[in-house]
């Protein structure tokens, strides 16, 4: 039996480590129940994940006893995952396009001859569309 594997891994107290996290998820909760602004809910709310996260990832994935070499791995998908933000930050930031949703639209109602204001705007453009054809 080997003896050396034991010593590099020293015992962790995994049920500490889970009273830990529920400590932190009820944290969470009593951050979103108690009525203070909303940016200090999710600064606080967020900074619990974080340290959640960070326990799980040292002592349940045993990233705390691996060698340096976790952070090249890490590096390339931190890479990609900022530059996939900032790739498509364009897109989440600037609209390239109006908003044409039915329901953004104030349309009159129909009168007693089933004619809308809608129809009678269509049927004025489509009579200027025919008098600029004809010019």
């Amino acid at each position: 039996m080997d003896h050396a594997h034991d010593e590099s891994h020293p015992h962790v107290n995994y049920f500490f480590i889970f009273l830990l996290l529920c400590g932190c998820t009820a944290l969470s909760v009593i951050f979103d129940v108690v009525k203070i602004t909303p940016a200090l809910v999710v600064f606080a709310v967020l900074a619990v994940a974080v340290a959640k996260a960070s326990l799980v990832m040292t002592f349940f994935m045993h990233l705390k006893y691996e060698g340096r070499w976790k952070y090249v791995i890490l590096l390339p998908t931190a890479i990609l995952g900022v530059g996939l933000m900032v790739a498509l930050s364009p897109d989440m930031a600037m609209h390239y396009y109006e908003y044409d949703v039915m329901q953004s639209r104030i349309v009159a109602p129909r009168s007693e001859h089933g004619a809308g204001h809608d129809a009678e705007e269509s049927a004025e453009h489509d009579g200027e569309a025919k008098d600029a054809k004809h010019h």
